[in-house]
């Protein structure tokens, strides 16, 4: 059954990924690079260091500051954390940061990964496309009017990394 977009947001509803938003794409299988999970590491480096304009949502995820560093370094990703391709390489995506967005793993990416596989033989495919580079659903960035001293150290710690590399 073909999805419209009203199908496709009231599936997310049900996933408790209501605020995702999405895109529609008609997928057209693509030969990909042999080369790709190469060239997918270096962009994944890139990215993990283009996050430094991402604190706010960082601070909520709750790493700590080892996992924060070595994110914002490129070294390594967090557990429990996945990229995710906004549009998949087999149809059309590109290797480029642009077409990567960070989420948890569980639940959401595996959730993700459920909505997309449902859409199997659709002639036009709902794609996530969060707004920023991380995709944090609404219900887990509600915060209370305390301040965060995490949250505050780790934005002044990207800050500086950011101010760094701009003048180096």
């Amino acid at each position: 059954m073909q999805w419209t977009q009203s199908t496709a947001e009231k599936r997310l509803s049900d996933l408790k990924i209501s605020d995702l938003p999405i895109m529609p794409i008609r997928p057209h299988i693509v030969t990909v690079e042999s080369d790709w999970f190469q060239k997918y590491r270096s962009i994944c480096r890139e990215f993990m260091k283009s996050l430094s304009d991402s604190v706010q949502e960082l601070a909520m995820m709750n790493l700590d500051r080892d996992e924060f560093m070595n994110l914002l370094m490129g070294r390594e990703i967090p557990d429990n954390l996945s990229f995710r391709f906004r549009i998949p390489l087999i149809w059309g995506g590109k290797l480029e940061v642009e077409n990567l967005f960070m989420c948890f793993t569980f639940p959401q990416s595996q959730n993700i990964d459920r909505f997309i596989m449902e859409q199997s033989g659709n002639e036009t495919i709902w794609l996530p496309n969060p707004v920023k580079k991380i995709y944090m659903p609404i219900h887990s960035t509600i915060s209370g009017n305390g301040g965060n001293a995490v949250s505050d150290r780790l934005s002044q710690m990207a800050a500086n990394i950011a101010a760094n590399r701009r003048n180096p």
